[in-house]
């Protein structure tokens, strides 16, 4: 069971829309979030990453820091990477949201982390809605967070799309 800020992006992100795989963003409205805008995230997909485009008030207190512009996975640890970025991949890829359980501070309190797909106004799957959701009083008070560590991701409801495949063509094989 998630935190309730949680289920509230994924089932805010699931009624977006259920006839494309990855909605448009423009067909979010983000007063949907109320309460949850300053702990919610916009980021732009870039390679293996992810490059912050706006982010609520909490999250750059949380981090200490203005993040328009900066790579999210400079505020992972060097060992948490390899997950994060799985975690990017898979909610693109599923078309789904991952939601990564992730430790902050040097008590390692957790919080979960809520990724969604969305579409850019050119139609390229590469938008990122997001959200931190403390799970714990001592986690919504932390400051100055620079640098989180992943514990696990999980993808959330159905696959929107077919999993790949492999087959064979004259004897090489193809996606």
């Amino acid at each position: 069971m998630f935190h309730s800020d949680t289920q509230t992006l994924i089932d805010t992100w699931t009624a977006l829309g259920e006839t494309a795989a990855i909605p448009d963003r423009a067909r979010l409205d983000p007063t949907r979030l109320g309460l949850l805008l300053p702990r919610a995230f916009m980021a732009v997909r870039r390679g293996d990453g992810a490059v912050f485009r706006l982010a609520g008030g909490w999250i750059e207190t949380f981090h200490g820091d203005r993040l328009a512009g900066t790579a999210w996975l400079t505020w992972w640890s060097e060992t948490s990477r390899p997950l994060v970025v799985d975690a990017i991949t898979r909610t693109f890829r599923e078309a789904r949201p991952v939601v990564i359980v992730a430790g902050a501070g040097d008590d390692e309190t957790a919080l979960e982390i809520t990724l969604t797909p969305l579409r850019g106004p050119d139609g390229t799957a590469d938008r990122i809605l997001g959200l931190y959701a403390p799970t714990t009083a001592a986690t919504r008070d932390l400051v100055d967070v620079d640098s989180l560590t992943a514990r696990v991701s999980v993808g959330v409801g159905d696959a929107r799309r077919a999993p790949l495949s492999l087959a064979t063509v004259d004897g090489r094989l193809i996606a």
